[in-house]
């Protein structure tokens, strides 16, 4: 028997760094331009109102996180709630599904910047890089943190210095907001920025990723709710301010005709500042798919443990302390998914899958809170409302995004 752990040897500011990078990343460097067009002078708004979706449904990860601390956090919940092993399964089945989809479209997506610069072709580069990814992830937990911490550092560094570099321009906000009329000529948007806060969710997926660290966390009670609450409010801000900065820099009609929108907003800093930025847009594509693995495989060791998939996923390497056969199917499906699929429409599907599994938790954390008349000694429970606010927001934009 197999009785090799996972190491714990992830602190608060390395796991918050790390939910930072699990977001800030590939969604908003790829779909900013997106989004300004939908939502045009108005897409500030539509990061806000992805950001309070994403607020109101930590607290529901925070708390159950703090619960039951386990790998394949998602399907653990469901089953404490619900005790149905099929429907946790389902669930975790479902949170992989998101996260190898989400890896393949980023791999595919950076193969494509990488292209701006050298030709490569398309199939060969993926299979370079998605190789070389899932052997850093089986290298070690503590490697493959440290490469997406780096990553993050130089990623949100790039989007703060847009910030310094355009941020004069957030003066002109009070004029736009004291004459309205004249920049919203045709109506305030609200369809579209209704539709580009769904959009636009796909740049806060991954905060729920942190939940699945859990065997590797020190002081996992307290040091994970208080990471994931941490990330998401720093992701929301730097996102509004980024977002802002943009779409009055650059028209956002621009904006959404080109395939680097952040690039086109430091044009005019020179040719090296360009290029320095779609080297930027290569590193975030490659630390979204790291970290959609690590998430991935860490959920299938999880299932193993809880014999809800075969049991040989659970076992971890004695010499580098990781799941080498669930990383290995993780990396493996990236790669078939990449080389074989169209991914553009379930890369789209990807939040509206999230919405759901964050509905269904919703409801775990209600039945658990409207079950057990006390918490466990230790935990941090938050009110019940929560989860229920959370619930009714993810519902309702799941309902605008089925009608419209």
């Amino acid at each position: 028997m197999n009785t090799t752990t996972l190491k714990r040897s992830i602190s608060l500011p390395v796991l918050f760094l790390y939910g930072l990078g699990t977001m800030v990343g590939g969604g908003f460097y790829a779909l900013s331009g997106k989004i300004a067009d939908m939502a045009g002078l108005a897409a500030p708004l539509s990061f806000l109102i992805a950001g309070l979706l994403a607020f109101l449904n930590v607290f529901t990860f925070a708390e159950l996180s703090a619960r039951y601390p386990v790998s394949a956090g998602e399907a653990k919940y469901t089953d404490e709630a619900f005790r149905k092993p099929w429907l946790s399964g389902f669930v975790g089945y479902l949170v992989i599904l998101t996260g190898v989809v989400s890896a393949a479209t980023l791999s595919v997506a950076t193969i494509g910047f990488l292209q701006e610069l050298v030709a490569v072709p398309e199939a060969i580069g993926i299979i370079i890089l998605v190789v070389s990814m899932g052997l850093v992830c089986a290298w070690g937990i503590g490697k493959s943190v440290k490469v997406v911490l780096i990553i993050t550092l130089i990623e949100v560094g790039a989007l703060i210095y847009i910030v310094l570099s355009k941020g004069g321009n957030l003066q002109k906000m009070p004029e736009i907001f004291s004459n309205l009329s004249t920049h919203f000529g045709d109506g305030f948007p609200v369809i579209g920025i209704l539709s580009g806060a769904f959009l636009s969710f796909y740049a806060f997926v991954g905060f729920e990723d942190m939940v699945n660290m859990a065997e590797e966390v020190k002081d996992v009670k307290k040091t994970l709710p208080r990471a994931m609450i941490r990330a998401v409010i720093a992701t929301t801000l730097l996102y509004v301010v980024v977002a802002s900065t943009m779409v009055l820099t650059v028209a956002p009609s621009e904006l959404a005709t080109v395939n680097a929108p952040l690039a086109r907003i430091i044009a005019t800093d020179g040719a090296l500042v360009s290029l320095f930025f779609v080297v930027i847009s290569i590193l975030t594509g490659l630390n979204g798919a790291l970290v959609q693995i690590v998430m991935a495989s860490r959920v299938l060791y999880g299932l193993g443990k809880e014999k809800k998939a075969p049991q040989f996923f659970s076992v971890v390497n004695a010499t580098t302390r990781t799941p080498i056969a669930a990383t290995g199917v993780a990396a493996g499906t990236v790669l078939m998914l990449a080389l074989f699929f169209p991914l553009v429409g379930l890369a789209e599907a990807t939040s509206f899958i999230i919405l759901l599994v964050f509905s269904l938790l919703n409801v775990a954390l209600i039945t658990i809170k409207k079950r057990e008349a006390k918490a466990p000694e230790g935990i941090k429970t938050y009110s019940l409302w929560l989860p229920v606010i959370a619930l009714i927001a993810c519902l309702s934009v799941l309902i605008f995004k089925t009608v419209q």
